[in-house]
């Protein structure tokens, strides 16, 4: 069993033309023994947002702070806290931040996909 907050990960920085503002730690995976899913929590600051990509790998989100807006089939929806997101294999998407603060999400996605 593996208690901790998700600070204590060490997060991985991310902030180019692809990718802004974006600090990702994996709190659950391979490390940890996890042979099903890996657990990872990102941060975006204030403006930021993840690459607009698409993979194989479904994955579930959950929003637990700030404001955003993920991109699905070629448009923009709102995401507050609470909101949880289902991105299906092969669907191209992106999470922006647009509120003040940083938005905090929580990314599932299966074994054997990269981790981050």
């Amino acid at each position: 069993m593996k208690i901790m907050h998700y600070s204590e990960a060490e997060p991985k920085y991310f902030d180019s033309d692809a990718a802004k503002g974006v600090a990702g730690r994996v709190v659950i995976g391979k490390a940890d023994g996890a042979d099903n899913f890996c657990m990872r929590v990102f941060e975006l600051s204030e403006n930021g947002y993840s690459p607009r990509h698409s993979h194989e790998w479904e994955h579930e989100i959950f929003v637990h702070s700030g404001k955003g807006e993920v991109f699905c089939n070629g448009e923009w929806l709102s995401l507050n806290p609470g909101s949880v997101i289902f991105i299906p294999g092969s669907e191209e998407h992106q999470i922006r931040n647009t509120g003040e603060g940083k938005l905090v999400f929580v990314c599932l996605i299966p074994s054997g996909a990269p981790e981050l």
